[in-house]
């Protein structure tokens, strides 16, 4: 199939209106005679309820969560994988009356800042190296590459071939453009747009799967493992939906599961949620640019109720998918695994092993014997030159070809609604790829140019250098990001994940004690940001077998249990006080309030149902 005129020309407007809406009311907005380091990096501190949380779900929602959400709900995960969105709701109200009420009275720029004021200057350093490092060397690279790799994959469905790095620049590009011209007020007007988009391309990719599992002949439907249903063909798209995924329509998945363990809804999966929609700075940027505290609390409110519906949009297609393409999901896997093990054969030097499923090596005898013949001159060769040898496991399917299984499948190219959903996914990945780059750029000129470099620097120069670093930056993650294809990085959600576990603890548990314990000597804050990547990195070596949702919430308690028991013996001479440094309104939205309460009742009543 090729792409229609009419779908590209949808899909170039759309992108184009994205980004001259964002530097219209960026420059259009802006104060007469006005280039202050507050314009640029927070908006002026203006933005509204409305703008704040769709701006929110558009910086979250990426490649990751399309990509990798739908391809967990088709594979053993199912419903379960909607916990990184529901837990987050609640998340994002806890937030917006325990935590987003100190930052904007205290009128900070970064939340590195917010340590200085409990803690001390040096807190305040670790802290904005660690989020830098974390930013630039995992979330820029890490986004970057995942959108370049979901990007390449939908285009060759119509013949459409770009290469990875070709797809990292070009996207890298387009955000780096609008972002070092306008600044955040770019990145929240762009963001109404393509928050907007994703969530009604989400919506029409999911009219379009279940009106396909609706009209599939029952014979040529697959459904999940350990059922047998009994379908009537007139039954609906969504009874069959779930008399297909019977026991994958559950959010409280067995101990024993590998991924998401119903004892990481307890204690595991709050901490990097915690730190991700409460203290990570590409995130909280929106926040702290918020025109009074009412406004910032409605529009987290608003982006935690838009969060109870995402799954609905983006897991149930997930669902459909395997039921629909299980066929082409065990080919996509038979191919990629058989690529991996061709190009192998070909480098003397590669230390794979290859396990073929079981199922498949029944049907492939021949090619099955061949690849466990070069398995055994693997271990040979290990043996003599005492090799490290690595194994690559075939999958069954290849579920994360889900989303494109469902929009190369059932959206036709010609009629313009391709373009628009293509278009809403590439603008998705645009809107995170901008919002790393604006924090990454703020943090550095804030808390290290500002401080360390050149003192007190005037308002205009603090921009420039903002600008400078968003060039830097994206230049660094459009070279670095590539990289991430070698398999040795294990996929992109877990080199994420598993790269935030060395800093989000620590920062959750500094920000956690320090609200709460004000007499704790500053030194507390230090040690726990310093030791938390020792003890992630310990406790990675030491018991691999641990998840790493359990890694973060050893250390997080032990960093808690550590500053505890120092700051019992080490005092400061009086309590800490969080004094009010805005003039903005900062009193709290008890409707908001009201609301919030209500979401998190929804949530529980989303769990109770899909127990």
């Amino acid at each position: 199939m090729k792409f229609g005129i009419t779908d590209i020309t949808v899909f170039i407007a759309f992108i184009a209106g994205v980004v001259g809406l964002g530097l219209w009311k960026s420059k259009a907005s802006a104060k007469p005679g006005s280039d202050s380091a507050a314009d640029y990096f927070l908006a002026g501190r203006g933005l509204s309820w409305w703008l704040i949380g769709i701006s929110l779900i558009a910086a979250n929602i990426s490649a990751e969560q399309f990509v990798g959400m739908s391809g967990s709900a088709a594979g053993s995960i199912g419903l379960g994988i909607a916990s990184y969105e529901w837990m987050a709701a609640v998340t994002l109200i806890i937030v917006a009356f325990a935590f987003l009420p100190y930052f904007l009275k205290s009128g900070i720029y970064t939340i590195p800042q917010f340590l200085e004021v409990r803690y001390n200057p040096l807190a305040r350093t670790i802290m904005a190296v660690l989020m830098m490092v974390i930013l630039i060397g995992v979330s820029l690279s890490g986004v970057i590459y995942a959108g370049a790799l979901a990007m390449r994959d939908l285009l060759e469905l119509y013949n459409v071939h770009m290469s990875i790095a070709a797809a990292c620049w070009l996207m890298g590009i387009m955000a780096a453009i609008y972002v070092a011209a306008g600044g955040l007020k770019a990145c929240a007007w762009a963001d109404l747009i393509q928050g907007t988009a994703l969530i009604l391309g989400g919506g029409v990719i999911a009219y379009f799967a279940f009106e396909a599992l609706q009209a599939a002949p029952v014979a040529s439907l697959t459904p999940a493992a350990g059922i047998t249903p009994a379908l009537a063909d007139s039954a609906s798209g969504l009874e069959r939906l779930f008399q297909l995924n019977s026991t994958k329509m559950h959010m409280v998945l067995p101990k024993s599961n590998a991924d998401i363990p119903w004892t990481a809804l307890l204690i595991g999966l709050w901490i990097p949620n915690l730190y991700y929609w409460g203290l990570n700075q590409y995130i909280t940027q929106r926040l702290l640019g918020s025109s009074s505290l009412k406004e910032g609390q409605k529009g987290l409110v608003f982006a935690a109720a838009l969060k109870l519906v995402i799954p609905f949009l983006i897991v149930f297609p997930g669902l459909i998918a395997f039921n629909l393409y299980s066929t082409d999901m065990a080919d996509k896997a038979e191919r990629d695994f058989l690529s991996v093990y061709e190009k192998a054969v070909t480098e003397p030097a590669s230390t794979y092993v290859f396990t073929c499923h079981d199922s498949w090596s029944v049907k492939n005898i021949a090619k099955a014997a061949e690849i466990n013949a070069y398995n055994l001159r693997k271990q040979e060769q290990a043996k003599t030159q005492n090799l490290k040898l690595t194994e690559k496991i075939q999958a069954q399917y290849k579920t994360d070809s889900a989303l494109g299984l469902l929009i190369g499948k059932l959206i036709k190219p010609g009629s313009g609604v391709l373009g628009f959903v293509l278009a809403a996914l590439f603008g998705a990945i645009i809107s995170s790829l901008a919002a790393v780059l604006n924090a990454a750029s703020t943090i550095f000129t804030m808390d290290i140019y500002d401080k360390y470099l050149q003192k007190n620097a005037p308002h205009k120069t603090l921009v420039k250098v903002g600008r400078v670093c968003i060039g830097v930056f994206v230049v660094f993650g459009c070279l670095v990001s590539p990289m991430l294809d070698d398999p040795k990085f294990g996929g992109i959600f877990k080199y994420i994940q598993e790269f935030q576990g060395f800093v989000s603890p620590g920062i959750l548990a500094a920000f956690v004690f320090g609200l709460f314990n004000r007499t704790a000597h500053g030194i507390t804050g230090v040690l726990a940001l310093a030791l938390n990547p020792i003890l992630y990195g310990i406790l990675g070596y030491a018991m691999p077998q641990l998840s790493f949702l359990d890694r973060m919430a050893v250390c997080f308690f032990s960093m808690l249990a550590l500053m505890t028991v120092i700051g019992f013996f080490w005092r400061l001479p009086k309590p800490v006080v969080f004094e009010s440094n805005t003039t903005m309104d900062t009193k709290t939205s008890y409707g908001a309030l009201i609301a919030g309460i209500a979401v998190i009742y929804a949530t529980v009543v989303l769990y109770m149902v899909f127990r």
